[in-house]
């Protein structure tokens, strides 16, 4: 069983950066791939950056290309996404999740795929 929780989320003006945190417990997360995912209100959870479990390949969604940076320490068992020139349509809650397979070194982009999640940390940004 993994636990996550997120963390770093706020209000921050268009064009600021915020850093988020998904701190995971009850596992190493070594073996595991990592996502994030964000729901605005009203809209589906959309997925925004992965990361493979060896660290190795990443992938992100159009939208944040250039502008976010999906990371994680094993050693730490924490994920970070860094998120830069952040725009009012970034605003939502922003979701860790973690799909466990020490035999595959893929990135997922389908929440299905995903076996475990965090409860989510609200980013808001401001115009």
């Amino acid at each position: 069983q993994v636990s996550l929780v997120e963390s770093g989320g706020g209000l921050v003006q268009a064009g600021g950066s915020l850093r988020l945190s998904c701190a995971a417990s009850g596992r190493t997360f070594g073996g595991c791939a990592m996502g994030w995912f964000r729901q605005a209100p009203g809209k589906d959870r959309d997925f925004i950056a992965g990361i493979s479990q060896s660290g190795r390949f990443t992938s992100y969604t159009d939208s944040v290309k250039g502008r976010f940076r999906i990371s994680k320490d094993s050693a730490k068992n924490t994920m970070y996404l860094q998120m830069n020139t952040l725009k009012p349509e970034d605003t939502a809650i922003y979701y860790c999740a973690a799909k466990c397979d020490r035999f595959s070194d893929a990135v997922y982009s389908n929440s299905v795929r995903y076996d475990y999640w965090g409860q989510g940390t609200q980013v808001t940004v401001s115009s």
